[in-house]
């Protein structure tokens, strides 16, 4: 009886400190929220973040668009053609590119290669003493450090989606058209048949950036809250990525079952 009590009392333990950190999170949220105006005095601010967090990002975008598009060519036609459908590969293709494998893999490349780096950044700032010394200059780190690079987040992964879909759906072009003979025209008049701008890819936008939203506020926190020593930003880094991958595949699992089963 008194090893459930103990069971009991630990989970309840865990519940409680799950919770505690959650509203943690939402008033650090609504913190870069009311800290935000200064990004709107100084947008250099963020457009230095931007160039930080997204142009850095590009290539591994561009190159993992190119390739999940040649990948994803040749694995649709091969199915379609058993079934006599294999000039329905560009409209399969560009479906799902824009519905699901653009925004959630440009979100999990981004939170490993931009969220890792804001983390460690920031935790490297905070481990340097840098964040306190902009706060006896009166300066707000959140103001000055943390929303620039939140919003830079928000507003990089959005465009780097499209970047990737486009890249794909152009990979698709390449294995298919080319490589595998389907017809060129057939190729794109089905692709513009059957994708609707406001239900695929306007949908796949706004899952984007509620994506961009989640990653950017945990790389974030997690630089802001880890511990100023070697060790934990390390561990502060390696949780941005776990738990970003983790949050993304939860978000995008609800936000298609409104978005595109109508639950």
């Amino acid at each position: 009886m008194k090893s459930i009590a103990d069971y009991l009392t630990l989970l309840g333990h865990q519940v409680t400190e799950r919770l505690v950190l959650l509203g943690a999170v939402f008033d650090f949220l609504f913190s870069i929220f009311f800290m935000s105006g200064t990004c709107l005095r100084r947008p250099w601010l963020v457009v230095r973040e931007i160039y930080f967090v997204g142009v850095f990002s590009l290539l591994i975008i561009t190159v993992a668009g190119l390739f999940v598009g040649l990948v994803l060519g040749l694995q649709m036609y091969d199915t379609l053609e058993r079934f006599g459908s294999g000039d329905g590969v560009g409209m399969v293709v560009a479906l799902a590119l824009v519905r699901e494998l653009g925004p959630v893999l440009s979100a999990l490349l981004f939170s490993s290669r931009a969220g890792s780096a804001i983390t460690a950044e920031i935790g490297l700032m905070k481990a340097t003493e840098q964040l306190t010394a902009l706060e006896m200059m009166a300066i707000q780190p959140l103001a000055r450090v943390i929303a620039p690079r939140f919003w830079a987040g928000v507003i990089s992964l959005p465009l780097l989606n499209v970047i990737f879909c486009a890249v794909g759906i152009f990979g698709g072009y390449l294995v298919t058209v080319k490589l595998l003979g389907v017809d060129a025209g057939t190729f794109w008049s089905q692709m513009q048949n059957a994708v609707d701008f406001r239900q695929d890819i306007l949908n796949g936008i706004i899952k984007s950036a509620i994506f961009a939203l989640a990653v950017s506020l945990i790389a974030v926190f997690e630089g802001y809250s880890s511990v100023p020593t070697a060790e934990g930003v390390s561990r502060a880094t390696t949780r941005t990525v776990v738990l970003s991958a983790l949050v993304v595949l939860a978000l995008d699992f609800v936000l298609t079952a409104f978005m595109f089963r109508g639950f």
